[in-house]
Protein backbone atom coordinates (compact mmCIF):
# COMPACT_ATOMS: atom_id res chain seq x y z
CA UNK A 1 0.00 0.00 0.00
CA UNK A 2 1.33 3.55 -0.87
CA UNK A 3 -0.82 6.76 -0.62
CA UNK A 4 -3.37 7.01 1.72
CA UNK A 5 -6.95 8.14 -0.44
CA UNK A 6 -10.06 9.00 1.44
CA UNK A 7 -13.41 7.97 -0.08
CA UNK A 8 -16.47 10.01 1.20
CA UNK A 9 -19.43 7.57 1.39
CA UNK A 10 -19.88 3.46 1.24
CA UNK A 11 -22.43 3.70 -2.01
CA UNK A 12 -22.65 2.21 -5.59
CA UNK A 13 -20.09 4.98 -6.35
CA UNK A 14 -17.91 4.42 -3.10
CA UNK A 15 -17.35 0.63 -3.15
CA UNK A 16 -15.96 0.55 -6.35
CA UNK A 17 -13.60 3.64 -5.79
CA UNK A 18 -12.69 1.57 -2.82
CA UNK A 19 -11.64 -1.57 -4.86
CA UNK A 20 -10.28 0.95 -7.31
CA UNK A 21 -7.72 2.14 -5.12
CA UNK A 22 -6.78 -1.69 -3.55
CA UNK A 23 -6.18 -2.07 -7.50
CA UNK A 24 -3.71 0.56 -7.88
CA UNK A 25 -2.03 -0.02 -4.36
CA UNK A 26 -3.43 3.04 -2.97
CA UNK A 27 -4.42 3.02 0.73
CA UNK A 28 -8.30 3.69 1.01
CA UNK A 29 -10.35 4.85 4.12
CA UNK A 30 -13.73 5.34 3.68
CA UNK A 31 -16.20 7.47 5.61
CA UNK A 32 -19.62 6.45 5.33
CA UNK A 33 -22.17 8.70 7.68
CA UNK A 34 -24.63 5.92 8.39
CA UNK A 35 -24.29 2.41 9.62
CA UNK A 36 -24.22 0.40 6.28
CA UNK A 37 -23.16 0.51 3.06
CA UNK A 38 -25.43 1.25 -0.12
CA UNK A 39 -26.36 4.52 0.21
CA UNK A 40 -29.30 5.10 -1.54
CA UNK A 41 -30.31 1.50 -2.35
CA UNK A 42 -30.31 1.16 1.02
CA UNK A 43 -34.29 1.44 2.00
CA UNK A 44 -35.01 3.02 5.18
CA UNK A 45 -38.58 3.54 7.07
CA UNK A 46 -37.28 6.94 7.95
CA UNK A 47 -35.42 9.55 5.73
CA UNK A 48 -32.34 10.35 7.18
CA UNK A 49 -30.73 13.73 7.25
CA UNK A 50 -27.89 14.48 4.59
CA UNK A 51 -28.00 11.19 2.90
CA UNK A 52 -30.73 10.00 -0.30
CA UNK A 53 -33.91 8.08 0.79
CA UNK A 54 -36.02 5.96 -1.63
CA UNK A 55 -39.12 4.50 -1.33
CA UNK A 56 -40.24 0.96 -0.43
CA UNK A 57 -41.13 -0.05 -3.92
CA UNK A 58 -38.36 1.28 -6.14
CA UNK A 59 -37.14 -0.98 -9.03
CA UNK A 60 -34.25 0.17 -10.74
CA UNK A 61 -34.77 1.73 -14.67
CA UNK A 62 -32.17 -0.28 -16.14
CA UNK A 63 -31.50 -4.16 -16.34
CA UNK A 64 -28.56 -6.28 -14.42
CA UNK A 65 -26.18 -6.57 -17.59
CA UNK A 66 -26.26 -3.14 -18.37
CA UNK A 67 -25.72 -2.06 -14.75
CA UNK A 68 -23.09 -4.13 -13.14
CA UNK A 69 -19.61 -3.22 -12.45
CA UNK A 70 -17.10 -4.92 -15.12
CA UNK A 71 -15.51 -7.55 -13.18
CA UNK A 72 -18.54 -8.70 -10.88
CA UNK A 73 -21.54 -10.11 -13.56
CA UNK A 74 -24.53 -10.09 -11.07
CA UNK A 75 -26.28 -13.41 -10.73
CA UNK A 76 -27.72 -15.31 -13.53
CA UNK A 77 -31.12 -15.71 -11.12
CA UNK A 78 -31.33 -12.43 -10.11
CA UNK A 79 -34.22 -10.37 -12.11
CA UNK A 80 -33.46 -8.89 -14.99
CA UNK A 81 -35.01 -5.33 -13.50
CA UNK A 82 -34.08 -5.62 -9.96
CA UNK A 83 -35.79 -4.39 -6.70
CA UNK A 84 -34.05 -1.89 -4.17
CA UNK A 85 -33.57 -5.18 -1.81
CA UNK A 86 -32.02 -7.13 -5.00
CA UNK A 87 -29.38 -4.12 -5.56
CA UNK A 88 -28.26 -3.86 -2.46
CA UNK A 89 -27.63 -8.00 -1.75
CA UNK A 90 -25.58 -7.64 -5.07
CA UNK A 91 -23.85 -4.69 -3.40
CA UNK A 92 -23.14 -6.96 -0.45
CA UNK A 93 -21.56 -9.71 -2.22
CA UNK A 94 -19.29 -7.15 -4.17
CA UNK A 95 -18.26 -5.72 -0.74
CA UNK A 96 -17.55 -9.54 0.65
CA UNK A 97 -15.89 -10.85 -2.85
CA UNK A 98 -13.39 -7.85 -3.07
CA UNK A 99 -13.27 -7.51 0.78
CA UNK A 100 -13.81 -3.53 0.44
CA UNK A 101 -16.16 -3.23 4.10
CA UNK A 102 -12.49 -3.88 6.16
CA UNK A 103 -11.91 0.01 4.76
CA UNK A 104 -14.94 1.68 5.86
CA UNK A 105 -15.43 3.46 8.48
CA UNK A 106 -19.27 3.40 9.40
CA UNK A 107 -21.25 6.14 11.58
CA UNK A 108 -18.14 8.86 10.56
CA UNK A 109 -18.60 11.46 8.56
CA UNK A 110 -16.86 14.24 6.98
CA UNK A 111 -17.29 17.57 8.53
CA UNK A 112 -14.11 19.41 6.25
CA UNK A 113 -11.89 19.22 3.28
CA UNK A 114 -9.33 21.71 2.83
CA UNK A 115 -5.93 21.81 1.30
CA UNK A 116 -2.35 21.56 3.14
CA UNK A 117 -0.68 24.47 3.64
CA UNK A 118 2.45 22.75 1.18
CA UNK A 119 -0.55 21.74 -1.02
CA UNK A 120 1.43 22.85 -4.46
CA UNK A 121 4.17 20.63 -3.35
CA UNK A 122 2.74 17.84 -2.10
CA UNK A 123 -0.88 18.05 -3.18
CA UNK A 124 -2.09 16.42 0.20
CA UNK A 125 -5.39 17.25 2.18
CA UNK A 126 -6.52 17.82 5.84
CA UNK A 127 -9.76 15.58 6.68
CA UNK A 128 -11.98 16.76 9.82
CA UNK A 129 -14.36 13.73 10.27
CA UNK A 130 -16.42 13.30 13.22
CA UNK A 131 -17.25 9.61 14.58
CA UNK A 132 -21.85 9.45 15.58
CA UNK A 133 -20.01 9.87 19.46
CA UNK A 134 -18.92 13.20 18.79
CA UNK A 135 -15.25 12.29 18.79
CA UNK A 136 -13.44 14.42 16.16
CA UNK A 137 -10.71 13.71 14.22
CA UNK A 138 -8.48 15.15 11.97
CA UNK A 139 -6.00 13.49 9.06
CA UNK A 140 -3.60 13.61 6.25
CA UNK A 141 -4.54 12.35 2.44
CA UNK A 142 -2.71 12.16 -0.43
CA UNK A 143 -5.99 12.07 -2.06
CA UNK A 144 -9.89 12.44 -1.97
CA UNK A 145 -12.74 10.34 -3.55
CA UNK A 146 -15.79 12.51 -3.57
CA UNK A 147 -19.19 9.90 -3.73
CA UNK A 148 -21.90 11.72 -2.28
CA UNK A 149 -23.92 11.74 -5.19
CA UNK A 150 -26.99 13.62 -6.49
CA UNK A 151 -30.02 12.69 -4.34
CA UNK A 152 -29.23 14.00 -1.15
CA UNK A 153 -30.84 17.47 -1.08
CA UNK A 154 -34.21 17.67 -1.68
CA UNK A 155 -35.44 20.90 -4.33
CA UNK A 156 -38.67 22.20 -2.65
CA UNK A 157 -39.63 25.30 -5.15
CA UNK A 158 -42.40 26.68 -3.09
CA UNK A 159 -41.98 30.19 -4.40
CA UNK A 160 -43.29 28.99 -7.40
CA UNK A 161 -46.74 27.94 -6.21
CA UNK A 162 -48.49 30.55 -4.79
CA UNK A 163 -51.03 29.81 -1.91
CA UNK A 164 -48.89 26.85 -0.48
CA UNK A 165 -48.92 28.60 2.28
CA UNK A 166 -52.60 28.65 3.18
CA UNK A 167 -53.10 24.79 2.21
CA UNK A 168 -54.58 23.31 5.00
CA UNK A 169 -53.34 19.98 3.51
CA UNK A 170 -50.20 18.08 3.64
CA UNK A 171 -47.04 18.15 1.83
CA UNK A 172 -44.23 17.00 1.60
CA UNK A 173 -40.80 16.16 -0.94
CA UNK A 174 -40.62 12.70 -2.48
CA UNK A 175 -37.72 12.03 -0.56
CA UNK A 176 -40.36 11.33 2.32
CA UNK A 177 -42.37 9.07 0.85
CA UNK A 178 -41.97 5.45 1.61
CA UNK A 179 -45.47 3.70 0.50
CA UNK A 180 -49.25 4.44 0.15
CA UNK A 181 -50.85 2.38 3.03
CA UNK A 182 -50.98 5.93 5.07
CA UNK A 183 -52.82 7.52 2.38
CA UNK A 184 -55.57 5.02 2.02
CA UNK A 185 -58.68 7.60 0.88
CA UNK A 186 -57.18 10.83 0.51
CA UNK A 187 -57.62 12.87 -2.53
CA UNK A 188 -53.72 13.02 -3.98
CA UNK A 189 -52.34 15.35 -6.00
CA UNK A 190 -48.36 14.60 -7.37
CA UNK A 191 -46.08 17.64 -9.00
CA UNK A 192 -43.54 16.60 -11.08
CA UNK A 193 -43.44 14.42 -13.81
CA UNK A 194 -39.81 12.52 -14.01
CA UNK A 195 -39.17 8.66 -12.58
CA UNK A 196 -40.39 9.72 -8.90
CA UNK A 197 -43.40 11.13 -9.99
CA UNK A 198 -44.75 8.77 -12.07
CA UNK A 199 -44.05 6.06 -9.45
CA UNK A 200 -45.71 7.47 -6.84
CA UNK A 201 -49.03 8.61 -8.67
CA UNK A 202 -49.25 5.12 -9.92
CA UNK A 203 -48.59 3.18 -6.41
CA UNK A 204 -51.22 5.54 -4.37
CA UNK A 205 -54.04 5.44 -7.22
CA UNK A 206 -54.47 2.16 -5.60
CA UNK A 207 -55.57 3.56 -2.41
CA UNK A 208 -56.37 6.60 -2.41
CA UNK A 209 -60.64 8.16 -2.18
CA UNK A 210 -62.45 5.82 -4.63
CA UNK A 211 -66.03 8.07 -3.48
CA UNK A 212 -67.18 11.43 -4.86
CA UNK A 213 -70.22 13.62 -5.05
CA UNK A 214 -70.79 14.36 -8.96
CA UNK A 215 -70.51 17.70 -9.89
CA UNK A 216 -73.12 19.07 -11.49
CA UNK A 217 -76.64 17.62 -10.00
CA UNK A 218 -79.04 20.32 -11.20
CA UNK A 219 -80.79 18.42 -13.77
CA UNK A 220 -80.78 14.55 -12.31
CA UNK A 221 -83.76 13.63 -10.60
CA UNK A 222 -83.43 12.81 -6.78
CA UNK A 223 -83.11 9.32 -7.03
CA UNK A 224 -80.78 8.93 -9.83
CA UNK A 225 -78.65 11.84 -7.68
CA UNK A 226 -78.36 9.09 -4.64
CA UNK A 227 -77.71 6.72 -7.20
CA UNK A 228 -74.58 8.22 -8.78
CA UNK A 229 -73.34 9.75 -5.56
CA UNK A 230 -72.68 5.88 -4.75
CA UNK A 231 -70.55 5.21 -7.83
CA UNK A 232 -67.14 5.11 -7.91
CA UNK A 233 -64.39 8.00 -8.93
CA UNK A 234 -61.63 6.72 -10.73
CA UNK A 235 -59.80 9.68 -10.74
CA UNK A 236 -57.78 8.98 -7.37
CA UNK A 237 -54.78 10.91 -7.91
CA UNK A 238 -53.74 14.10 -9.74
CA UNK A 239 -50.34 14.46 -12.03
CA UNK A 240 -48.96 17.47 -12.71
CA UNK A 241 -46.40 18.18 -14.72
CA UNK A 242 -45.45 22.00 -16.39
CA UNK A 243 -43.79 20.26 -19.30
CA UNK A 244 -45.04 17.00 -20.04
CA UNK A 245 -42.36 14.14 -20.59
CA UNK A 246 -41.68 11.48 -23.01
CA UNK A 247 -42.20 7.65 -21.18
CA UNK A 248 -40.46 4.79 -21.99
CA UNK A 249 -40.95 1.10 -21.13
CA UNK A 250 -38.47 -1.26 -19.42
CA UNK A 251 -39.82 -4.35 -21.59
CA UNK A 252 -38.87 -4.06 -25.15
CA UNK A 253 -39.37 -5.42 -28.59
CA UNK A 254 -39.88 -9.89 -27.85
CA UNK A 255 -39.73 -8.71 -24.52
CA UNK A 256 -36.46 -8.49 -23.87
CA UNK A 257 -34.78 -5.14 -21.43
CA UNK A 258 -35.09 -1.93 -23.51
CA UNK A 259 -31.51 -1.16 -22.98
CA UNK A 260 -30.00 -3.89 -24.25
CA UNK A 261 -31.58 -3.76 -27.40
CA UNK A 262 -30.86 -0.07 -27.98
CA UNK A 263 -27.70 0.24 -25.82
CA UNK A 264 -25.56 -0.93 -28.72
CA UNK A 265 -22.65 0.47 -30.76
CA UNK A 266 -24.22 0.47 -34.32
CA UNK A 267 -26.75 2.70 -32.57
CA UNK A 268 -24.33 5.05 -30.97
CA UNK A 269 -22.77 5.38 -34.95
CA UNK A 270 -26.17 6.26 -35.88
CA UNK A 271 -26.82 8.62 -33.03
CA UNK A 272 -23.12 10.12 -34.06
CA UNK A 273 -23.81 10.87 -37.31
CA UNK A 274 -27.54 10.82 -38.24
CA UNK A 275 -29.38 14.05 -38.08
CA UNK A 276 -31.09 15.02 -34.49
CA UNK A 277 -34.19 15.66 -35.83
CA UNK A 278 -34.33 12.57 -37.36
CA UNK A 279 -33.06 10.62 -35.08
CA UNK A 280 -36.21 12.28 -32.22
CA UNK A 281 -38.85 11.73 -35.49
CA UNK A 282 -37.59 7.79 -35.13
CA UNK A 283 -37.87 7.62 -31.50
CA UNK A 284 -41.08 9.24 -30.93
CA UNK A 285 -42.71 7.30 -33.64
CA UNK A 286 -41.29 4.05 -32.13
CA UNK A 287 -42.50 5.22 -28.28
CA UNK A 288 -45.91 6.30 -29.52
CA UNK A 289 -47.28 2.87 -31.14
CA UNK A 290 -47.12 1.80 -27.31
CA UNK A 291 -49.60 4.98 -26.24
CA UNK A 292 -50.31 8.33 -28.07
CA UNK A 293 -48.64 11.04 -25.93
CA UNK A 294 -50.78 13.70 -27.22
CA UNK A 295 -53.98 11.67 -26.32
CA UNK A 296 -52.90 11.14 -22.97
CA UNK A 297 -52.03 15.06 -22.49
CA UNK A 298 -47.90 13.65 -21.70
CA UNK A 299 -46.32 14.98 -24.84
CA UNK A 300 -43.99 18.15 -24.21
CA UNK A 301 -43.06 20.97 -27.08
CA UNK A 302 -39.49 19.73 -26.74
CA UNK A 303 -38.46 16.84 -28.53
CA UNK A 304 -37.31 12.93 -27.29
CA UNK A 305 -33.52 13.75 -26.61
CA UNK A 306 -34.14 16.92 -25.37
CA UNK A 307 -35.20 15.74 -21.86
CA UNK A 308 -34.60 13.05 -19.47
CA UNK A 309 -37.47 10.56 -20.18
CA UNK A 310 -39.36 8.79 -17.71
CA UNK A 311 -38.95 4.85 -17.53
CA UNK A 312 -42.74 3.84 -16.44
CA UNK A 313 -44.28 0.82 -17.39
CA UNK A 314 -47.79 1.25 -15.88
CA UNK A 315 -48.87 5.25 -15.87
CA UNK A 316 -50.24 4.41 -19.49
CA UNK A 317 -52.65 2.23 -17.96
CA UNK A 318 -53.53 3.86 -14.83
CA UNK A 319 -54.21 7.10 -17.05
CA UNK A 320 -56.42 4.69 -19.60
CA UNK A 321 -58.35 3.39 -16.47
CA UNK A 322 -58.74 6.84 -14.75
CA UNK A 323 -56.98 6.17 -11.57
CA UNK A 324 -54.19 9.03 -12.76
CA UNK A 325 -55.69 11.95 -14.67
CA UNK A 326 -52.81 14.58 -16.05
CA UNK A 327 -53.18 18.19 -15.27
CA UNK A 328 -51.13 21.08 -16.66
CA UNK A 329 -49.02 22.84 -13.58
CA UNK A 330 -50.54 24.58 -10.72
CA UNK A 331 -51.63 28.10 -10.96
CA UNK A 332 -52.40 28.44 -7.39
CA UNK A 333 -53.51 26.43 -4.17
CA UNK A 334 -56.05 27.52 -1.88
CA UNK A 335 -57.08 25.79 1.45
CA UNK A 336 -58.64 22.68 0.54
CA UNK A 337 -58.16 22.75 -3.74
CA UNK A 338 -56.17 23.52 -6.48
CA UNK A 339 -56.65 25.77 -9.06
CA UNK A 340 -54.43 24.63 -12.72
CA UNK A 341 -53.08 26.89 -15.31
CA UNK A 342 -56.07 26.04 -17.52
CA UNK A 343 -58.18 27.10 -15.18
CA UNK A 344 -59.29 24.01 -13.68
CA UNK A 345 -60.03 23.52 -9.85
CA UNK A 346 -59.61 20.46 -8.23
CA UNK A 347 -61.39 20.22 -4.74
CA UNK A 348 -60.92 18.52 -1.49
CA UNK A 349 -56.89 17.51 -2.17
CA UNK A 350 -55.57 16.32 1.33
CA UNK A 351 -52.02 15.63 0.24
CA UNK A 352 -49.26 17.04 -2.17
CA UNK A 353 -46.29 15.39 -3.32
CA UNK A 354 -43.87 17.63 -4.87
CA UNK A 355 -41.25 15.11 -6.51
CA UNK A 356 -39.12 17.98 -7.68
CA UNK A 357 -36.12 16.46 -8.22
CA UNK A 358 -32.76 17.25 -5.80
CA UNK A 359 -29.71 19.87 -5.97
CA UNK A 360 -26.78 19.03 -4.81
CA UNK A 361 -23.54 20.66 -3.00
CA UNK A 362 -20.23 19.94 -0.81
CA UNK A 363 -20.48 21.33 2.23
CA UNK A 364 -17.09 19.97 3.28
CA UNK A 365 -15.74 21.82 0.30
CA UNK A 366 -14.37 25.26 0.11
CA UNK A 367 -15.86 26.99 -2.92
CA UNK A 368 -12.41 27.98 -3.97
CA UNK A 369 -11.87 23.89 -4.58
CA UNK A 370 -15.30 23.26 -5.83
CA UNK A 371 -18.13 25.79 -6.32
CA UNK A 372 -21.70 25.05 -7.09
CA UNK A 373 -23.76 27.13 -8.72
CA UNK A 374 -27.34 27.06 -9.99
CA UNK A 375 -26.97 23.63 -10.21
CA UNK A 376 -23.80 23.73 -12.03
CA UNK A 377 -20.51 22.58 -11.09
CA UNK A 378 -17.02 23.08 -13.35
CA UNK A 379 -15.31 19.65 -13.65
CA UNK A 380 -12.93 17.90 -16.45
CA UNK A 381 -14.58 14.77 -17.71
CA UNK A 382 -17.33 15.62 -14.87
CA UNK A 383 -14.43 14.17 -12.50
CA UNK A 384 -11.86 16.36 -11.72
CA UNK A 385 -11.13 20.28 -10.91
CA UNK A 386 -9.61 21.71 -13.59
CA UNK A 387 -7.80 24.49 -11.60
CA UNK A 388 -5.96 22.51 -8.82
CA UNK A 389 -2.69 22.54 -8.83
CA UNK A 390 -1.92 18.99 -8.23
CA UNK A 391 -4.79 16.44 -9.15
CA UNK A 392 -5.74 15.43 -6.35
CA UNK A 393 -9.47 15.58 -5.79
CA UNK A 394 -11.99 13.38 -8.02
CA UNK A 395 -15.96 13.69 -7.51
CA UNK A 396 -17.07 10.44 -8.47
CA UNK A 397 -20.83 9.32 -10.23
CA UNK A 398 -22.03 13.24 -10.54
CA UNK A 399 -23.61 12.55 -13.86
CA UNK A 400 -26.90 12.08 -14.59
CA UNK A 401 -26.87 9.01 -17.83
CA UNK A 402 -28.95 8.06 -20.37
CA UNK A 403 -27.94 4.51 -18.74
CA UNK A 404 -26.71 2.88 -15.74
CA UNK A 405 -24.58 4.81 -13.01
CA UNK A 406 -22.45 2.13 -11.80
CA UNK A 407 -20.42 1.50 -14.64
CA UNK A 408 -19.73 4.66 -15.64
CA UNK A 409 -18.41 5.40 -11.61
CA UNK A 410 -16.66 2.37 -11.74
CA UNK A 411 -14.79 3.82 -14.95
CA UNK A 412 -14.78 7.45 -13.60
CA UNK A 413 -12.76 5.67 -10.26
CA UNK A 414 -10.33 3.47 -12.62
CA UNK A 415 -9.46 6.33 -14.24
CA UNK A 416 -8.82 9.02 -11.13
CA UNK A 417 -6.96 6.45 -9.29
CA UNK A 418 -4.59 6.34 -12.06
CA UNK A 419 -3.77 10.14 -12.26
CA UNK A 420 -3.93 9.52 -7.98
CA UNK A 421 -0.88 6.76 -9.01
CA UNK A 422 0.48 8.96 -10.96
CA UNK A 423 0.38 5.89 -13.90
CA UNK A 424 -1.08 9.12 -16.08
CA UNK A 425 -1.66 12.93 -16.29
CA UNK A 426 -4.27 15.56 -16.81
CA UNK A 427 -3.74 17.95 -19.62
CA UNK A 428 -2.96 21.65 -19.28
CA UNK A 429 -6.10 23.34 -17.32
CA UNK A 430 -6.51 26.03 -20.25
CA UNK A 431 -7.52 22.10 -22.17
CA UNK A 432 -9.34 21.09 -19.59
CA UNK A 433 -11.48 24.28 -19.58
CA UNK A 434 -12.45 24.38 -23.04
CA UNK A 435 -13.71 20.89 -22.82
CA UNK A 436 -16.14 21.84 -19.65
CA UNK A 437 -16.96 24.50 -21.59
CA UNK A 438 -18.03 22.93 -25.00
CA UNK A 439 -20.31 20.35 -22.80
CA UNK A 440 -21.93 23.20 -21.63
CA UNK A 441 -22.61 24.52 -24.74
CA UNK A 442 -23.60 21.50 -26.25
CA UNK A 443 -25.65 20.76 -23.47
CA UNK A 444 -27.09 23.94 -23.57
CA UNK A 445 -28.24 23.51 -27.06
CA UNK A 446 -29.65 19.91 -26.56
CA UNK A 447 -31.60 19.90 -23.32
CA UNK A 448 -34.28 22.03 -21.81
CA UNK A 449 -33.50 24.61 -19.30
CA UNK A 450 -33.79 23.12 -16.31
CA UNK A 451 -31.91 22.34 -12.91
CA UNK A 452 -31.95 18.87 -13.78
CA UNK A 453 -30.29 18.94 -16.83
CA UNK A 454 -26.58 20.52 -16.06
CA UNK A 455 -24.99 17.04 -15.48
CA UNK A 456 -26.36 15.00 -18.94
CA UNK A 457 -23.99 12.55 -20.23
CA UNK A 458 -25.01 9.52 -22.99
CA UNK A 459 -23.76 6.31 -22.08
CA UNK A 460 -21.50 5.10 -24.23
CA UNK A 461 -20.14 8.31 -25.91
CA UNK A 462 -19.28 8.99 -22.46
CA UNK A 463 -17.60 5.34 -21.28
CA UNK A 464 -16.14 5.44 -24.40
CA UNK A 465 -14.67 8.92 -23.76
CA UNK A 466 -13.61 7.69 -20.36
CA UNK A 467 -12.40 4.56 -21.35
CA UNK A 468 -9.97 6.61 -24.28
CA UNK A 469 -8.44 8.30 -21.03
CA UNK A 470 -7.81 5.22 -18.98
CA UNK A 471 -6.91 3.21 -21.98
CA UNK A 472 -9.38 0.58 -21.98
CA UNK A 473 -11.36 1.26 -24.80
CA UNK A 474 -12.09 -1.31 -26.86
CA UNK A 475 -10.37 -2.15 -30.12
CA UNK A 476 -13.20 -2.80 -32.31
CA UNK A 477 -11.82 -3.16 -35.55
CA UNK A 478 -8.99 -5.16 -34.30
CA UNK A 479 -11.21 -7.32 -32.96
CA UNK A 480 -13.69 -7.53 -35.51
CA UNK A 481 -10.41 -9.27 -37.41
CA UNK A 482 -8.63 -11.16 -34.90
CA UNK A 483 -12.25 -12.50 -33.27
CA UNK A 484 -14.80 -11.84 -35.29
CA UNK A 485 -17.40 -13.63 -32.77
CA UNK A 486 -16.76 -11.54 -30.22
CA UNK A 487 -15.97 -7.95 -32.12
CA UNK A 488 -19.97 -8.42 -33.71
CA UNK A 489 -20.94 -8.84 -30.31
CA UNK A 490 -19.92 -5.90 -29.39
CA UNK A 491 -20.70 -3.87 -32.41
CA UNK A 492 -24.22 -5.09 -32.48
CA UNK A 493 -25.12 -6.44 -28.91
CA UNK A 494 -25.81 -4.39 -25.93
CA UNK A 495 -22.56 -2.34 -24.73
CA UNK A 496 -22.19 -3.97 -21.27
CA UNK A 497 -19.73 -3.27 -19.01
CA UNK A 498 -17.59 -6.08 -19.60
CA UNK A 499 -16.31 -4.37 -22.66
CA UNK A 500 -14.32 -2.63 -21.19
CA UNK A 501 -11.95 -5.22 -19.19
CA UNK A 502 -11.18 -6.77 -22.45
CA UNK A 503 -7.64 -4.84 -22.63
CA UNK A 504 -5.29 -2.35 -21.24
CA UNK A 505 -5.07 -1.45 -16.91
CA UNK A 506 -7.55 -3.52 -14.70
CA UNK A 507 -8.10 -6.35 -17.97
CA UNK A 508 -9.98 -9.33 -16.42
CA UNK A 509 -9.90 -12.58 -18.28
CA UNK A 510 -13.27 -13.17 -17.67
CA UNK A 511 -14.55 -10.44 -19.98
CA UNK A 512 -14.81 -12.33 -23.05
CA UNK A 513 -16.79 -15.05 -21.60
CA UNK A 514 -19.08 -12.28 -19.93
CA UNK A 515 -19.87 -10.91 -22.77
CA UNK A 516 -20.32 -14.27 -25.00
CA UNK A 517 -22.75 -15.41 -22.26
CA UNK A 518 -24.83 -11.89 -21.35
CA UNK A 519 -28.16 -13.16 -22.99
CA UNK A 520 -28.06 -16.38 -21.26
CA UNK A 521 -27.97 -14.39 -17.95
CA UNK A 522 -30.88 -12.37 -19.14
CA UNK A 523 -32.98 -15.55 -20.05
CA UNK A 524 -32.46 -17.25 -16.84
CA UNK A 525 -35.02 -16.00 -14.47
CA UNK A 526 -37.14 -15.80 -17.28
CA UNK A 527 -37.13 -19.43 -17.65
CA UNK A 528 -39.81 -20.23 -14.90
CA UNK A 529 -42.05 -22.27 -17.04
CA UNK A 530 -39.60 -23.82 -20.24
CA UNK A 531 -41.44 -24.22 -23.32
CA UNK A 532 -40.24 -26.55 -26.01
CA UNK A 533 -38.87 -23.28 -27.90
CA UNK A 534 -37.42 -20.73 -26.18
CA UNK A 535 -36.78 -18.00 -28.52
CA UNK A 536 -33.23 -16.04 -28.92
CA UNK A 537 -33.01 -12.72 -28.40
CA UNK A 538 -32.02 -10.63 -31.72
CA UNK A 539 -29.78 -7.95 -30.64
CA UNK A 540 -31.12 -5.51 -33.20
CA UNK A 541 -33.98 -5.17 -35.45
CA UNK A 542 -33.60 -6.02 -39.23
CA UNK A 543 -32.76 -2.37 -40.46
CA UNK A 544 -29.82 -1.55 -37.89
CA UNK A 545 -28.10 -5.14 -39.12
CA UNK A 546 -28.48 -3.84 -42.61
CA UNK A 547 -27.16 -1.02 -41.64
CA UNK A 548 -24.01 -2.37 -39.20
CA UNK A 549 -23.05 -4.99 -42.34
CA UNK A 550 -22.79 -1.63 -44.46
CA UNK A 551 -20.91 -0.04 -41.81
CA UNK A 552 -18.42 -3.20 -41.48
CA UNK A 553 -17.96 -3.27 -45.07
CA UNK A 554 -16.73 0.39 -45.05
CA UNK A 555 -14.16 0.17 -42.17
CA UNK A 556 -12.55 -3.02 -43.48
CA UNK A 557 -12.38 -1.44 -47.04
CA UNK A 558 -10.61 1.82 -45.22
CA UNK A 559 -8.66 -0.69 -43.12
CA UNK A 560 -7.27 -2.44 -46.48
CA UNK A 561 -7.00 0.46 -48.64
CA UNK A 562 -4.68 2.63 -45.49
CA UNK A 563 -2.71 -0.35 -44.50
CA UNK A 564 -2.34 -2.51 -48.06
CA UNK A 565 1.48 -3.86 -47.26
CA UNK A 566 0.39 -4.87 -43.14
CA UNK A 567 -2.98 -6.56 -44.37
CA UNK A 568 -1.30 -8.99 -46.97
CA UNK A 569 2.33 -9.20 -45.15
CA UNK A 570 0.17 -10.26 -42.04
CA UNK A 571 -3.45 -11.45 -43.02
CA UNK A 572 -6.16 -12.26 -40.07
CA UNK A 573 -6.40 -15.55 -39.47
CA UNK A 574 -10.21 -16.31 -40.46
CA UNK A 575 -8.66 -14.59 -44.19
CA UNK A 576 -6.23 -17.07 -43.92
CA UNK A 577 -8.43 -20.02 -43.54
CA UNK A 578 -9.92 -18.95 -46.87
CA UNK A 579 -6.75 -17.91 -48.80
CA UNK A 580 -3.86 -19.86 -47.27
CA UNK A 581 -1.33 -18.05 -49.63
CA UNK A 582 -2.31 -14.24 -49.54
CA UNK A 583 0.91 -13.64 -47.86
Amino acid sequence: MGRRIAVIGAGATGLTCIKSCLDERLEPVCFERSKDIGGLWRFKEEAEAERASIYHSVIINTSKEMMCYSDFPIPDHFPNYMHNSRILEYFRMYAQHFDLTRHVRFQTAVRSVKKRPDFSRSGQWEVVSVSSAGQEQSETFDGVMVCTGHHTHPHMPLHDFPGIEKFGGQYFHSRDYKSPQEFQGKRVLVIGIGNSGGDIAVEMSGVAEQKSEPNDRTQLSNERSESVSQDLNPLQVFLSTRRGSWVLNRVSDNGFPVDMMYGTRVMALLWKYLPFSLLNWIGERKINTRFDHSLYGLQPEHRLFSQHPMVNDDLPNRILSGRVQVKPNVSEFRSASVVFQDGSVEDRIDVVVFATGYTFSFPFLDDSVLAVADNQVSLYKYVFPPALERPTLAVIGLIQPLGAIMPISELQARWATRVFAELQKLPLEKTMLKDIENKKKAMAKRYVLSQRHTIQVDYIPYMDELAAQLGVRPRLGWLLLRDMRLGLQLLLGPCTPYQYRLCGPGQWAGARRAILTQWDRVAKPLRTRVLPETPRPSTMPVLLKLSAACLLCTAASLYIHRYPPLFIQNPPPFIQRFVPNLG
